[in-house]
C-alpha cells in the first residue's frame, strides 16, 4: 500500500491577514542557552543548532580563553567546524586547515602566499557561561552587550537545591509556553496529581511578559508523596485567611514558575522554575527544552536528599505527561495544516498574542 504524502505551503499569516502563531519563529536577538555547560569538554567542540542554524561551540584547554561561537560552516567548502581541531583559542577546519579565531575572522591558510590577502571567515556570537549552560546571542550581534541576559538569583541561593533540564520535545515552542501557562489542564495529571481544581486570581501583562496568578484547591484524594516533599504539606484550601500561590510568567522568550505556600512571604517561594524552549529545525516544529528547577530545602539538614528520588519521580512522570500532550498537539497541527484551536481562556488568548508579537515570520514548505 503507498502513501501520499501532500505538501502545503507554510506562509506567516491565515487566510484573514492575521498572522498564524505557529508559523512564528522565536526572535533571535536574546540569549539562549544551545547546551549543558558539561557537554563541552575542554579542548573540543560541539555542534548545536538554533532555528535549523548551525552553530560550535569551543572550549579552549584551561588557560587559553573563554568559551566561544562560531557559525558551524567553514568560508572554504562549507563543512561543519565541530569537526575541526582545537590548537590554542582557534579552531582549524579539519579539511584544509583554515584557522579561525574567537571572532570568526580566518587568520591563516597554510598554503597561501604571505602576500595574498586571507579569506573572508564566518559569523561569530557572543557566548556566555551560567547556570551550568552555555548560551549564546544568535541574533544582531551589535545587540548582543545592551540585551539583558537572565537573572536566576534562587540558582546560586543556598537555601535551594536545583537540577538542569534538558529534553527534545517535538512540537513549536508556543505549545510548551502554552501548556505552562493555563493550569486549567490539571485533569492530565490526575493519575499523579489526583483531583485538582485550580482558580485564576489575577493577569497582568506588559508589552514584552505575561503573568498569571493561580490558587487551588483539592477536589478529592490525598496530596501525593511526590508533590509534598517537592513543594511541603498544604490544605490547598482557598477559603482560609491566605492560600498557596503559582505565579507563571513569560517574560519574552523566557518561562518561569514560582510557587509559595501560604504564609510563607513573598521572598522564597518553595518552588522556583526557569525554562528556555530553543528551536532546533527551520520550521520550528521541534525544540530543545533547558531548564532549572530550584526546590526550597527543608528546614532538617540534609532532609532534601532523601527526598530528592521522589521529587525526581514527580516531577519527570508531570513532564512526561506534558510532552505526550504538546506532542500530540503539533501532530494535530501538521495533519490539519492550520491552527484550528478553539482558545476561550482569556490569559492564554494574551499570551498567543504576546508571542506572536514578539515573534519573527516562517516561510517554508512542509509535507
Amino acid at each position: 500500500m503507498s502513501s501520499v504524502h501532500t505538501l502545503h505551503r507554510i506562509d506567516a499569516t491565515d487566510r484573514g491577514g492575521t498572522r498564524d502563531l505557529r508559523r512564528t519563529g522565536l526572535h533571535p536577538d536574546h540569549w539562549y542557552p544551545l547546551a549543558r555547560s558539561t557537554q563541552l569538554k575542554p579542548g573540543k567542540t560541539l555542534g548545536v543548532t538554533f532555528g535549523g542554524e548551525p552553530i560550535v561551540l569551543v572550549r579552549p584547554l584551561p588557560g587559553q580563553g573563554e568559551v566561544f561561537a562560531l557559525e558551524d560552516r567553514c568560508a572554504h567548502r562549507q563543512v561543519p567546524l565541530h569537526l575541526g581541531v582545537v590548537k590554542g583559542d582557534r579552531l582549524l577546519c579539519s579539511y584544509h586547515c583554515w584557522a579561525y579565531n574567537r571572532s570568526g575572522q580566518c587568520i591563516n591558510v597554510p598554503y597561501l602566499d604571505e602576500k595574498q590577502t586571507l579569506p573572508n571567515g564566518v559569523k561569530g556570537y557572543a557566548c556566555r557561561e551560567a547556570y551550568g549552560f552555555v548560551f549564546v546571542f544568535t541574533g544582531n550581534q551589535a545587540l548582543a552587550a545592551t540585551t539583558p541576559f537572565p537573572d536566576l538569583p534562587t540558582y546560586s541561593n543556598p537555601a535551594y537545591k536545583h537540577r538542569l533540564l534538558d529534553r527534545t520535545i517535538n512540537c513549536h515552542y508556543s505549545f510548551m509556553h502554552e501548556n505552562l501557562m493555563d493550569m486549567n489542564h490539571q485533569f492530565l495529571h490526575r493519575s499523579l496529581m489526583g483531583s485538582i481544581r485550580p482558580t485564576l486570581l489575577d493577569v497582568r501583562e506588559g508589552d514584552d511578559w505575561l503573568e498569571a496568578d493561580y490558587t487551588f484547591s483539592r477536589a478529592a484524594g490525598k496530596q501525593p508523596l511526590g508533590e509534598r516533599f517537592m513543594i511541603g504539606r498544604g490544605k490547598h484550601n482557598v477559603e482560609r485567611d491566605g492560600h498557596d500561590l503559582m505565579t507563571i510568567r513569560t517574560g519574552y522568550p523566557y518561562q518561569s514558575l514560582k510557587f509559595w505556600t501560604a504564609g510563607s512571604g513573598t521572598d522564597a517561594p518553595a518552588l522556583d522554575l526557569w525554562n528556555a524552549y530553543m528551536p532546533t529545525d527551520s520550521e520550528q516544529r521541534a525544540n530543545q527544552t533547558y531548564g532549572l528547577i530550584m526546590i526550597r530545602k527543608p528546614g532538617i539538614p540534609g532532609m532534601i536528599h532523601l527526598l530528592w528520588p521522589f521529587i525526581y519521580w514527580f516531577t519527570e512522570g508531570i513532564f512526561g505527561q506534558d510532552r505526550v500532550i504538546v506532542e500530540a498537539e503539533q501532530r494535530a497541527f501538521d495533519e490539519q495544516g492550520a491552527d484550528r484551536n478553539q482558545e476561550i481562556f482569556p490569559a492564554i488568548q494574551k499570551l498567543k498574542d504576546l508571542l506572536t508579537r514578539r515573534g519573527v515570520p516562517l516561510g517554508g514548505m512542509r509535507g
